[in-house]
């Protein structure tokens, strides 16, 4: 997923604040789910939430207003009730800004864990 850096993404000096990394992240898992013919709203209706359990950045370099990110998403693990993916965001200059690990949990409307559902485990699992 690419995406461009506005003023409103950025701190006084221009620098991307950090805390929105972890907004390209989820709009970039948001992307892969949904190119695998997974949608987050559908899922929602069905009672089937997703939620992040834990959250890890590490930050290499700054980027900067009117920069342009390209994020990259992989599924790193897939259980019963819980996936990890990583996220990397590299400038147009193909340099790594910065990286996430993510780790999400199946959760139904009681916020539960709950099994991930079988036609969601098959479309994450189809091209591995």
């Amino acid at each position: 997923m690419k995406t461009k850096i506005y003023y409103h993404h950025t701190d006084c000096g221009g620098v991307v604040y950090y805390g929105k990394y972890l907004d390209f992240f989820e709009e970039a898992r948001t992307e892969f789910l949904r190119e695998r013919g997974i949608f987050v709203k559908e899922l929602m209706e069905q009672g089937v939430v997703f939620v992040v359990a834990r959250q890890e950045v590490d930050y290499k370099l700054p980027a900067f207003y009117a920069d342009t990110l390209e994020i990259e998403t992989q599924l790193l693990e897939l259980s019963k009730v819980k996936m990890v993916f990583i996220c990397t965001a590299k400038n147009q200059n193909k340099q790594k800004v910065c990286s996430g690990k993510t780790v999400m949990v199946c959760v139904g409307k009681d916020i539960r864990p709950r099994a991930i559902p079988e036609e969601v485990r098959k479309k994450l699992t189809k091209d591995r």
